[in-house]
C-alpha cells in the first residue's frame, strides 16, 4: 500500500491574501520578460530550412514584443523567400511590416452563436479607424469580464450550481473544491486591490489557471492537475451560459471593416458551422488549424463549390492558420499547455499533405498564390 498523502497546508486554502500570493500576482501580470523568457521566445523548438513561403494570418502576440517575433520566425524559416504576416490579436490591431490585424469575437443572430472574424489590412487604412477601434475596445472589454464572472462563479453561492455540476462532471473532491475556491477569492481581491497596476491585456479567463499553477510546488503536480481539469469544467458552463448579445452582430463588424478596405476571413469555421450557409460577404475560410483539422478536405470543397457556382463577385479564398499563442512560450516549460506551445507562426504542415495537396491542387491553390492573391485584395 502506498504511504497516505500528508494534509496540505492551510495556506493554499486560506481566503486572505498573503505577501507570496501577491508576488505571484505581480509575476503573472508582468509584461516584461525576463533573460530566460527571451532567449524561450527566440530560440525555436524546430527550424525548417526548405520552407520558402510563409503565409500567417492566423496567430497571437499577446504580450510578446515584435521584434523578439521576428527573430523567432526567421530564425525557423532561414530560407524564406515570399512571406504575408500580420497578428491577429483577439480585440485589439497589431501591425507588422505595413499590415494591420486583429480577430473579433462577434455574435451571428441568426444561428445564436458567438463567431469570431479575422480582420486583415494595410495599417494606414486602421490609423484612424476610429468607429471601428471603439467597437474593438467595447468587446475586448465584455469578452474579459467573462474573466470575473469565472471568479465569481467559484465562489459566489449564487452559481454553487456550476461548481456542482463541474465538480460532478470531473470527479473533483470537496478539497479541490476548496482549493479552487480560495484561489479564485484570492485573485478577485488582488484584481480589485491592484487594478491601477493590472494591464488589460491579462485579464483573461487563464488567469486563475496560470495563479493556480504557482501552487504546484506545495500542492503537488497531481493535486494542481485534478484542479486545472475541475477549473476547465466550470469555465465551460461560463462560456456556454455567458450573455451573447452584448456583442457586436457580425453583420455589424463586417460592415464596417469593408468600409474601411479591410480583408475578412473566417477562422476554424468546422467550431460554427452554419457559418458556412450564413453568405457573409467574406474574403475566405480557413480550412486547417492545430485545432480545427478533421474536415480540411471537405472545408476545400465546400469553398470550390462556392467559388464554381459564382455566387460571389470575388472568389473565396483558401486559408490555413497556424493559431499560435506566443504567451504561452513565455511560460516557465513545466507550466506550458504543450498542445499549444507546439504551435508556431507560419507553420502550417496540412500544406504538404497528400491528400490535401490534391485537393488544393485541384483548385490552383499554393502558399504563393494565396500570398499574391490576398496581398492584391488588401493593397
Amino acid at each position: 500500500m502506498s504511504a497516505p498523502r500528508k494534509p496540505l497546508p492551510a495556506s493554499l486554502f486560506a481566503p486572505e491574501v498573503n505577501e507570496e500570493d501577491v508576488a505571484a500576482f505581480r509575476d503573472l501580470v508582468s509584461l516584461d520578460l525576463i533573460p530566460e523568457q527571451v532567449a524561450q521566445v527566440v530560440t525555436p523548438a524546430s527550424v525548417y530550412p526548405a520552407q520558402r513561403q510563409v503565409v500567417a494570418t492566423h496567430w497571437h502576440p499577446e504580450h510578446v514584443p515584435m521584434e523578439l517575433i521576428r527573430r523567432r520566425v526567421d530564425a525557423m524559416f532561414p530560407g524564406k523567400k515570399e512571406e504575408l504576416i500580420i497578428p491577429t490579436q483577439h480585440n485589439v490591431v497589431m501591425e507588422w511590416d505595413g499590415y494591420a490585424g486583429v480577430e473579433v469575437d462577434c455574435y451571428s443572430r441568426g444561428f445564436s452563436r458567438k463567431v469570431q472574424l479575422l480582420i486583415h489590412a494595410k495599417a494606414e487604412r486602421l490609423a484612424e479607424a476610429h468607429t471601428f477601434r471603439s467597437m474593438l475596445e467595447h468587446t475586448r472589454r465584455y469578452r474579459a469580464s467573462q474573466l470575473y464572472e469565472f471568479l465569481d462563479s467559484l465562489v459566489l453561492p449564487a452559481h454553487a450550481a456550476r461548481v456542482e455540476k463541474g465538480a460532478a462532471e470531473t470527479g473533483a473532491c470537496k478539497e479541490v473544491v476548496a482549493f479552487c475556491r480560495a484561489y479564485a477569492l484570492r485573485l478577485k481581491r488582488m484584481l480589485v486591490d491592484y487594478a491601477h497596476d493590472t494591464p488589460a491585456d491579462v485579464i483573461k479567463n487563464k488567469l486563475i489557471a496560470h495563479y493556480v499553477d504557482t501552487a504546484r510546488g506545495v500542492a503537488g503536480d497531481l493535486f494542481v492537475e485534478r484542479a486545472q481539469t475541475f477549473l476547465k469544467a466550470v469555465k465551460k458552463l461560463v462560456k456556454d451560459q455567458f450573455p451573447l448579445q452584448y456583442f457586436y452582430l457580425t453583420s455589424e463588424i463586417i460592415e464596417e471593416a469593408r468600409s474601411l478596405g479591410c480583408g475578412i476571413v473566417i477562422p476554424h469555421p468546422e467550431q460554427f458551422w452554419p457559418i458556412l450557409l450564413a453568405d457573409y460577404d467574406v474574403d475566405g475560410y480557413e480550412v486547417w488549424n492545430p485545432q480545427s483539422r478533421e474536415y480540411t478536405e471537405f472545408l476545400i470543397q465546400v469553398v470550390r463549390r462556392h467559388n464554381a457556382a459564382g455566387r460571389t463577385s470575388k472568389p473565396l479564398l483558401i486559408f490555413m492558420g497556424d493559431d499560435c499563442h506566443m504567451g504561452e512560450k513565455t511560460r516557465p516549460s513545466r507550466y506550458q499547455n504543450q498542445e499549444k506551445t507546439a504551435r508556431e507562426i507560419g507553420y502550417q504542415p496540412a500544406w504538404d499533405e497528400a491528400p490535401i495537396m490534391k485537393a488544393l491542387g485541384a483548385s490552383g491553390v499554393t502558399p504563393s498564390t494565396v500570398i499574391a492573391q490576398y496581398r492584391e485584395r488588401l493593397n
